[in-house]
This record gives structure tokens, C-alpha cells and sequence, in this order.
């Protein structure tokens, strides 16, 4: 990602490189929504839509266009921009002048088997989506087994319909529209020359670029350096000296599963999915903090209590299970950390947590909103039960700051919103 500054005078041309179909919009809908967003999957079908009538080119456009037609600040259309960007949808082009010029390539989607069987983004869809709602989006896109045992192929073949024909020898063409998808990028590295000076038995030319896309992601998702990943290969090296994509894939798992108590790719650095957070435009206080826990990961809230410090490894198990075990997303994780940590003298008591989890994950708590009210419902119902004598001034301060309801519609001033500002400037 480039740090280009677009306004919305510049312009920008869209170029279809694919042939895009009912199918493929379903499965953008279904598999790339859970991962980028709804903003971002309605990016996609606007520049769909400003194609001609053959579906080739659009004419040139402004990004004005683009903010009328979709209702979206140019800042929130450059955010979804980048992550259709990430998951390889588009690639984008631009020349500067004085008037920016940018040129949109339009990709189709992987097909479902490429999807599911992508190092990256099933593990994602997957974290996104939870167990339960990722098996039914797998059962959707399976296909039917038939049992042919007895049957006999009685198809016929080209020769048996038609008669040859002599003809000339055409030129090929390759600028003829066809189905493409694009590759997401990878920016960590592994220094494959190491690779190759450490393994002697590897075979370079088997150390393909598409062998080597799947080593760079696997580093990315298990968080292996060069040396890390210089081991596995080895000991996933057959009898030719090619790698064995399969064996690799499993031996980095069951690495990262060995120095993680057995857990797969941390997902305590996810934030809370586009789908479940709140519209912008509040200015409230209570709308402040709903944004803040939607739009930082668990671990940083966690390493912003800890003053900047590393989180301990039994809180970030803690915070893990919940959204593992507990299947708790992670803007509602980020509440309940708060909560907790205000109500219990700064503790994460393990018993204490996950009490509160299963309760929220039975109420079916999934939005930020959802769990800070549960949250000022609860410390009701606590305030009527303590006796008036034991209610003393100290109890206000343990509280969280979204407790006084009347907040919710009383506008923040400048110095508070100076002071959260900050807040989230640290904590993002």
C-alpha cells in the first residue's frame, strides 16, 4: 500500500481484465464479504457498473463520481479501495500529474476450491465467520458426489461428431477477454537464497514462483523467519528434491501449534468485522467508545492497559480462547477486557472472564453496542443488590466511562475530544 494522497478531482478509468459472472458476484458476496467488508464489496460493484456496454472500459471518470453514486467520504472509498486490493480483486495504476489519473483493473474472484484451499484467506473467512458458519459456507460450494460404479461413459468426442476440415493456421490472440483472477501479495520476504545455501538437496528449479508464493504466505500466517522455515522445507523435501506442498503446509502448522499450547494463528490481532459495526457520524461520547473497541484489535487494547508494555502470555491465552472457544468477536472481546479489568481491581481473573463470556456468548452478544449495554444492565442490577452504606464514591471510579446513559446523547467537548482522540491515536 502507497501513501497517495487522491482527491476528488483526480480521475480514474476502469478496465475490465476478466469476464465476470452472476457466479462470481455471489461468491465475492459470500466468501470476500466476511473478509473486506460491505463498503468494500459495494467499491466493487460501482466499478462494475461504470463499465461500458461491452463490459470492457469505462469512460474516465472522477472520484466525485464514485462519492455521489455510493454516498461515502473519498476516505472511506480509498480504505475499501485497498482492501479489494488485498484480496486481489483490483490492482490500481496511477500517473501523477495535476490531475491524478488512475486506471482500476478488475479481477474476478477465486473459485470457491481456490478459496477454501488458499493458505490465507480461509483462515481468515474462517476466523471471521467461526466454525459453525464457515462448515455451512463450505457444504454450500460442494459439489454433489455420484456414485458412476456400473455406468458406462458413452460420451462422444469431437471426431465422432465432425468431419476434419482443412483450414489455415490462425495467430493466437492473448489480449482476448478471459476468465483471470489475481493473486493477493505477500510483502514479508523470505530470503530464498538462504533457503537455497542452507538446503543442498533442494532443487531450485522445483523452487517455482508459485512454490515460493506459498512459502511467503505460510511465513506471513504462522509468523516464521527465514531460518524458522529453512528447517521445515528441509524436512519436507521428497526423494527429487522438490518440496512437498502438503507436508509443508502441515509441518508449519504443527510448528506453530507447538510453541502455541496447541492453538492455530492468533486471532487476538483481528478487529471487529465491518458487518457488525456501527455507522459513523455520532459525535457523542458513547458513540466514541463504541468506535474505539471497533476499530482496534484485542491485543492492542491489551498492550495499551499494559502501558505500552508486551502483554503476558497467560492474558493473551485468555483473551485468545474467547474468541476461539468462546467464538466472541473482537470488538465485544475488547468490552469485556475493559469491563473486567475496571470491575476486578485491574485482574483478568480467568474464572471471572469466561463467567461473563459464556453468559454474553448464550445472550448471542456480537455487536460492540450490544455488549456495553449488557454490560451497564448488569452493574444496575449490582448497584441494587450492594447496600446504600457499602456504596461509596470509590465504586464510581471502577466503573466503565460508557456507565452514565445520559452520555449517549450528550455531545463530547473539545478537551474530551482531545483526550480520546489521543487515546485511539495510541491504541491504533
Amino acid at each position: 500500500m502507497k501513501n497517495i494522497n487522491i482527491l476528488p478531482a483526480d480521475t480514474y478509468t476502469v478496465v475490465n481484465k476478466t469476464i465476470i459472472t452472476d457466479i462470481d458476484k455471489k461468491i465475492v458476496s459470500m466468501l470476500y464479504q466476511p473478509i473486506i467488508g460491505f463498503t468494500a464489496v459495494s467499491l466493487y460493484y460501482s466499478l462494475i457498473s461504470d463499465l461500458d456496454k461491452q463490459e470492457l472500459i469505462s469512460d474516465e471518470l472522477t472520484h466525485y463520481h464514485l462519492m455521489a453514486t455510493m454516498q461515502l467520504s473519498l476516505n472511506d472509498i480509498m480504505i475499501a479501495r485497498e482492501k479489494l486490493e488485498a484480496v486481489g480483486l483490483i490492482k490500481t495504476y496511477l500517473k501523477k500529474d495535476n490531475i491524478n489519473q488512475l486506471v482500476y483493473l478488475l479481477y474476478s474472484p477465486m473459485s470457491p476450491n481456490d478459496f477454501f484451499n488458499h493458505p490465507i484467506l480461509n483462515i481468515v473467512l474462517y476466523n471471521n465467520l467461526g466454525k459453525k458458519e464457515y462448515e455451512k459456507m463450505v457444504n454450500y460450494f460442494k459439489t454433489p458426489k455420484i456414485v458412476l460404479k456400473g455406468f458406462e461413459d458413452i460420451t462422444s468426442s469431437f471426431d465422432d461428431v465432425f468431419t476434419p476440415v482443412r483450414g489455415t493456421i490462425l495467430n493466437t490472440y492473448d489480449d482476448v477477454t478471459k476468465k483471470d483472477s489475481n493473486n493477493i501479495m505477500i510483502n514479508k520476504g523470505i530470503d530464498f537464497n538462504l533457503i537455497l545455501t542452507g538446503i543442498p538437496n533442494l532443487n531450485e528449479k522445483y523452487l517455482t514462483e508459485e512454490v515460493k508464493e506459498l512459502i511467503n504466505n505460510l511465513s506471513y500466517i504462522y509468523n516464521l523467519d527465514t531460518l524458522d522455515m529453512q528447517g521445515l522445507i528441509r524436512n519436507s523435501l521428497n526423494e527429487k528434491g522438490s518440496i512437498d506442498k502438503t507436508i509443508l503446509r502441515k509441518s508449519c502448522r504443527n510448528y506453530y501449534q507447538f510453541d502455541n499450547y496447541g492453538n492455530l494463528p492468533s486471532l487476538i490481532y483481528n478487529r471487529q468485522p465491518d458487518y457488525l459495526k456501527k455507522p459513523t457520524g455520532d459525535n457523542s461520547k458513547w458513540a466514541k467508545m463504541v468506535y474505539t473497541f471497533e476499530n482496534i484489535t484485542p491485543y492492542q487494547l491489551l498492550k495499551a492497559k499494559y502501558k505500552g508494555a508486551e502483554p503476558t502470555d497467560r492474558d493473551k491465552k485468555l483473551i485468545e480462547s474467547l474468541l476461539i472457544d468462546q467464538k466472541l468477536n473482537p470488538g465485544v472481546v475488547n468490552v469485556l477486557i475493559s469491563y473486567v479489568l475496571k470491575v476486578n481491581n485491574e485482574q483478568l481473573t480467568k474464572s471471572y472472564v469466561e463467567t461473563i463470556a459464556g453468559q454474553w456468548k448464550r445472550l448471542n452478544i456480537e455487536t460492540v453496542e450490544e455488549a456495553m449495554k449488557i454490560t451497564e444492565k448488569e452493574h444496575k442490577k449490582l448497584k441494587k443488590i450492594v447496600k446504600p452504606k457499602e456504596k461509596v464514591i470509590k465504586e464510581d471510579k471502577s466503573i466503565p466511562a460508557w456507565f452514565n446513559k445520559e452520555q449517549e446523547l450528550e455531545k463530547i467537548n473539545e478537551s474530551e475530544k482531545e483526550e480520546l482522540d489521543k487515546i485511539l491515536e495510541e491504541l491504533v
